[in-house]
């Protein structure tokens, strides 16, 4: 039954339909259901750019990495963790992309696992596991001789703790995880499978991209070893802002990350014959620091924090089961392609029929933008900040004259 509230009615009680007004186009008419993708940008976000090229960039010139931009990827990572990640100081670090922050964390982690338990041989992941995810397991193993062990999943749910049980045990030396599964939204239990894993002696690995910024995540209470997770979604960092790892206190001088770059070693400027890591989460980072594309995630954090990251996931629950609502009562045709309990949801919603790719790309011809995933998904990715509940119904109308 759809809720007997009009739209129009959820939008008047939602306690942050203000927020909307602070996103770039949030006001036309398009209906913007990608938000799990990229998120849209925050209006602040342009004068901040603007203020950072004249007045950073081009007034303090190189004196910035002294005075700031050095420091940057740990303080923002910080902010992040304090936010949105439930993660003390000193254990996240923004910067690289989420490809090279997995090969690095991923690598560390089962270099560490056959150096203090040879026999430790397998990465655990499932088979519906971001492909980026899989494919950089996939080239780590080759690598270092070891053996994938794949979950055959859902793909209309995700990882159980019963699957996770059954797969891991002495030969385990990392799992692989998605916090919310990008094609259906599942939601794992990610503090009862980390004590799976833990209890098996493997270290753990969360995906956090589709839950970072919409779902409450606590990886210091969970005992998370290490997470990834990027910055467009519904971080709203836009196109290609960098992405972010944690890595537990307990592990950091533990753990060797691969890619030794100048900017984590110990003394960066000394330009020495050799390596030499710096202490905590800094010996983590490669490379020169995306400062540009830094500038406008702090603009989005600030809003999360304004909202509260219980808020914004309660929205989310809200807009992802409007819209299950409305395709109960409208689209009878279509199959929910995700957990219909929204205690199981992340924040979007996959709905399935075998034409759902050319529905897709009607609907973009009207300025109705969700994306498709094979096979015959249209996921809808409600960024709760910016998207409205007229929103909702607006493009569930597009989705049924689509499908009709």
């Amino acid at each position: 039954m759809v809720n007997q509230n009009t739209a129009a009615q959820l939008d008047a009680a939602d306690p942050l339909a203000s927020f909307r007004d602070r996103f770039v186009g949030a006001g036309s008419d398009l209906v913007y259901f990608d938000g799990n993708s990229l998120g849209r940008p925050v209006a602040a976000a342009a004068a901040r750019l603007t203020e950072f090229v004249e007045q950073e960039w081009g007034g303090r010139l190189i004196r910035g990495w002294d005075e700031r931009w050095m420091d940057l990827p740990t303080t923002l990572g910080d902010d992040l963790g304090r936010i949105v990640l439930g993660a003390a100081a000193g254990q996240t670090a923004v910067g690289d992309s989420t490809t090279v922050w997995l090969y690095k964390l991923m690598r560390a982690a089962v270099d560490h696992a056959v150096r203090t338990a040879p026999g430790r041989t397998e990465i655990v992941i499932d088979t519906d596991n971001f492909p980026t995810d899989r494919y950089v397991a996939e080239g780590i193993a080759a690598e270092r001789g070891l053996t994938l062990r794949w979950i055959e999943v859902d793909t209309s749910a995700g990882v159980t703790a019963d699957q996770l049980s059954e797969a891991v045990g002495e030969r385990t030396a990392l799992v692989v995880l998605n916090h919310v599964a990008y094609r259906s939204a599942w939601l794992a239990d990610a503090p009862e499978l980390t004590r799976i894993a833990h209890e098996a002696g493997a270290l753990v690995l969360w995906d956090l991209c589709h839950s970072a910024g919409a779902v409450q995540v606590d990886l210091d209470a969970w005992d998370v070893d290490l997470a990834v997770g990027c910055s467009y979604k519904y971080l709203n960092g836009g196109p290609g802002s960098p992405a972010f790892g944690y890595v537990n206190a307990r592990l950091q001088d533990e753990l060797t990350q691969p890619i030794q770059g100048w900017m984590g070693h110990a003394d960066p400027f000394f330009m020495g014959p050799g390596y030499t890591p710096a202490q905590g989460i800094r010996r983590f980072i490669s490379g020169t620091p995306p400062i540009l594309g830094m500038v406008a995630m702090q603009a989005m954090l600030e809003l999360v924090e304004e909202a509260g990251i219980g808020a914004i996931r309660e929205k989310s629950v809200a807009l992802t089961s409007y819209a299950v609502e409305l395709a109960d009562a409208t689209l009878p045709e279509v199959t929910l392609a995700s957990p219909r309990d929204p205690a199981q949801r992340g924040g979007h919603v996959t709905l399935h029929h075998e034409r759902m790719r050319e529905v897709t790309a009607r609907l973009w011809e009207r300025d109705v933008i969700p994306d498709y995933r094979d096979p015959g998904g249209l996921r809808i990715g409600l960024s709760p900040l910016s998207t409205s509940f007229d929103e909702v119904e607006r493009g569930m109308g597009a989705v049924a004259e689509a499908l009709r």
